[in-house]
C-alpha cells in the first residue's frame, strides 16, 4: 500500500495565495479529522537559531495555528532544547529567540511552550524496545499533548543528508540528554581543568556512575552514557561526544521518532516545506544559499512517505548555479554529493521499524 502525499505547487493569484494552499493542504490531508474538541494540539516546528533565516516564515504556522482553532483544538507550539550552546539551548534563550524570529503571539495566534522545559530535564522515558534504544526520552509537552502536528523546513544536514519530519520529530524532541545519546556513540569524560567539584553531575547521574575526589570522576563500568552529566554541567567540563555514524544516528533518530508518535496513533499530521532548500539545519547561525529553487508544500499523515517525496522533488529539481551544488551539478542525490552522508538511510529503517511507507502517491492540491 502506498501512502497519500498532498501537493502545493507555489503557483499564486487572486484567491489562492500560498498561504490559503497551506489551509487547502491541512484540509485535503484530513487533519481536521485528528482532532477532537478540546484538544490540546502541540505544533512541532523549528524556531530558526538566531542569525538564521531559513526557517519556516510564521504567517505559514498562523494559518495552521487558524485551522486547529477552527477543528476545535487549543494549539501551541513547541520544540525542545539544543544540545549545542546556541541560542536554544534553555527556554528562556530560546522563546527569546523565537520572538525575535518573529513567532510572537501577536503574529501566530497561539502560545510557545518549550518541550523539555527550562534546561532540557522535563521529560517523559517512554519504553520503545528497539536496536539502539530500549526507552527514549520525549519533551514532556508533547508527550502529554492530546494531537500532534509537525511543520518541517526540508533542507540539508551535515549528519544525517538532509533534515526532514523525521529529523524535525526525533532529534527535534528529544530531550538534550537524549539529543546527546543519539549523537554520541561513546562515554562522557570529565575535563579535570573546568571541573569546579561542585556535585550537581552527581545528583543527576541515574546510574550512580559519578565520584567527587577533589574533582568529578566518572566510573565507565557503571556508566549508561544517558548523557544527563554532560548537560547538567554549567561549567562545559564534561564533553558533548559528537562521534557516530552517519546510519547510527539516523536509526537513533527513528526509534526517538517512534518514541514520540507512540501515543498519538490517529492523533498525528506532517506538513513539510520545500522551499529555501538550503544545504545545511536550520540550527547554523546563518542560511547558505538554497542549492535547488522553491518547490512546494506537502502534507501527510505518513512522515516516511512525506520525507521520501520531499527528497525525490529535490533531486528531480535542477540545481541552482552559485551554491554548494556547484560541481555536483548532475549528481543524482544532491544532499550525498554536498554532504557524503547517504540520507536514505533514516527511510529504509523508519519503514523497517514500523514508522510508515517509501511508497507514496502524490496528490496535487
Amino acid at each position: 500500500m502506498s501512502a497519500e502525499v498532498f501537493f502545493a505547487d507555489l503557483r499564486a493569484e487572486k484567491g489562492s495565495g500560498l498561504l490559503d494552499k497551506v489551509e487547502r493542504l491541512f484540509d485535503r490531508a484530513g487533519f481536521a479529522e485528528l482532532i477532537s474538541p478540546h484538544d490540546l494540539v502541540a505544533i512541532k516546528l523549528h524556531f530558526g537559531e538566531r542569525g538564521n533565516t531559513a526557517y519556516i516564515r510564521p504567517p505559514f504556522l498562523r494559518r495552521v495555528v487558524d485551522r486547529v482553532k477552527k477543528a476545535g483544538g487549543r494549539p501551541f507550539l513547541t520544540d525542545a532544547n539544543t544540545l549545542y550552546v546556541g541560542s536554544r539551548s534553555n527556554a528562556v534563550d530560546h522563546l527569546e529567540t523565537a520572538i525575535e524570529n518573529g513567532f510572537a503571539y501577536a503574529v501566530v495566534g497561539a502560545p510557545l511552550i518549550i518541550a523539555d522545559g527550562l534546561t532540557g530535564k522535563d521529560y517523559v522515558s517512554v519504553e520503545i524496545n528497539q536496536k539502539h534504544f530500549k526507552e527514549v526520552k520525549i519533551g514532556s509537552a508533547v508527550y502529554h499533548a492530546d494531537a500532534f502536528l509537525t511543520a518541517t523546513h526540508f533542507k540539508g544536514h551535515q549528519a544525517t543528508g538532509f533534515g526532514g519530519t523525521l529529523k524535525n520529530i526525533g532529534m527535534g524532541l528529544g530531550s538534550r540528554s537524549g539529543k546527546q545519546m543519539m549523537h554520541s556513540d561513546i562515554l562522557p569524560t570529565v575535563r579535570e581543568e573546568k571541573c569546579k567539584a561542585c556535585g550537581k553531575c552527581l545528583r543527576w547521574c541515574p546510574g550512580n556512575a559519578i565520584r567527587i575526589e577533589q574533582k568529578a570522576r566518572i566510573l565507565p563500568e557503571l556508566c549508561i552514557g544517558c548523557g544527563e552529566c554532560t548537560v547538567t554541567c554549567n561549567y562545559r567540563a564534561i564533553s558533548i561526544n559528537w562521534k557516530t555514524e552517519p546510519d547510527v544516528i539516523q536509526e537513533k533518530i527513528c526509534e526517538y521518532t517512534l518514541g514520540v508518535l507512540q501515543n498519538k496513533a490517529g492523533k498525528a499530521g506532517f506538513i513539510s516545506f520545500v522551499m529555501g532548500v538550503t544545504p545545511d539545519c536550520d540550527c547554523a547561525s546563518w542560511s547558505d544559499a538554497p542549492i535547488v529553487g522553491d518547490i512546494g508544500i506537502l502534507a501527510s499523515r505518513d512522515p516516511v512517505a512525506l520525507d521520501q517525496a520531499c527528497l525525490d522533488l529535490v533531486n528531480e529539481k535542477m540545481a541552482m548555479v552559485g551554491t554548494r551544488m556547484d560541481g555536483h551539478e548532475h549528481a543524482g542525490d544532491k544532499f550525498l554529493a554536498i554532504h557524503g552522508v547517504d540520507g536514505t538511510a533514516q527511510l529504509a529503517y523508519a519503514e523497517a521499524i514500523g514508522l510508515g511507507t517509501r511508497r507514496y502517491h502524490l496528490i496535487p492540491v
